[in-house]
């Protein structure tokens, strides 16, 4: 399944093959990508513990009675949070992130990560509270141990990694598709001629969107396009050029960045699965390129890559 090779024609050079065909899933691209989104992934799971999800360690002092467990934690019959557990799995996968940043033992620090980082999840969401945002990132957690060795510089593909990242992709996507299809089955059509986004700035509103309040006609509007939009999010799979890999991700990055800025939601973990689409291989050739305008500029030799 892994295969890498020592050399590739430069990614997005070529039409990509059907998506969802076996060719799409498999295509190899450059164990650099998997690298790059280790660090990234590994890393931010401090940030989500102590920041974005903060409050999940506050169940350590919650009563086992107010304990629901989703189904998947019925059927793995997994631990009532207590005390305990809720500090040890913590611990645990703070400690393990660390290490597995670094690439050390990929398979096994990666396979803990998760493994941990989803036991953190279902104590998180068993209290009532479900949030949409952490499927993608799961489903990076559990492909990235996958690949095995990959280094930044690794411009070897990888068909393991290419099915790891298509993974990635298409989480991505349903994300987005299956959020319009909730909204219509949950509720009706009076979701997007309704007051949703009115309700949301009128509770959480910045001074940004707050003069939305007095058109409501262009909340309305906009509660369309994001029902268009997240319908049309399996648009995503057709893309396999560079530029257009780096246009999504900006788009992406850009509408969650405006969320945020007007009604103080931001989906961090979904946004650090975005990433994975981006072709992070290309950074040193950039980086190159730029030196060298700079050492035509001042008549200089550009210093060689390191």
């Amino acid at each position: 399944m892994s295969r890498p090779a020592t050399s590739a024609p430069a990614s997005g050079t070529t039409p990509g093959p059907l998506p969802l065909s076996p060719a799409w899933w498999f295509r190899p691209v450059p164990l650099t990508r998997v690298a790059v989104m280790r660090t990234i992934a590994y890393l931010f799971i401090w940030v989500d513990v102590w920041l974005t999800t903060s409050w999940v360690k506050a169940h350590a002092n919650v009563p086992p009675e107010w304990y629901a467990p989703l189904t998947v934690g019925r059927l793995l019959h997994l631990p009532t949070p207590t005390h305990t557990v809720v500090t040890v799995v913590q611990w645990a996968l703070l400690l393990t992130a660390l290490v597995a940043a670094t690439g050390r033992a990929p398979r096994l620090l990666g396979t803990g990560v998760f493994l941990l980082y989803f036991e953190w999840m279902v104590i998180a969401m068993s209290y009532g509270k479900v949030d949409h945002d952490r499927i993608a990132f799961l489903v990076l957690l559990a492909v990235l141990p996958t690949v095995g060795a990959a280094r930044w510089r690794d411009r070897r593909r990888s068909e393991a990694a290419g099915f790891a990242m298509a993974a990635v992709l298409v989480t991505v996507m349903l994300t987005y598709f299956l959020a319009a299809w909730a909204k219509i089955r949950f509720g009706g059509w009076d979701w997007p001629t309704g007051a949703t986004l009115a309700r949301a700035v009128i509770r959480r509103g910045t001074p940004l969107s707050d003069w939305t309040l007095d058109f409501p006609w262009l909340l309305e509007s906009m509660q369309w396009v994001m029902i268009v939009l997240e319908a049309l999010a399996v648009l995503m799979l057709f893309v396999w050029r560079d530029r257009a890999r780096v246009a999504l991700v900006a788009f992406l990055i850009g509408f969650h960045l405006m969320v945020f800025a007007g009604v103080t939601i931001v989906f961090l973990p979904h946004c650090v699965a975005i990433l994975s689409i981006l072709p992070w291989e290309r950074v040193p050739e950039l980086r190159g390129r730029l030196l060298d305008r700079r050492a035509g500029r001042s008549g200089l030799p550009a210093p060689a890559a390191p």
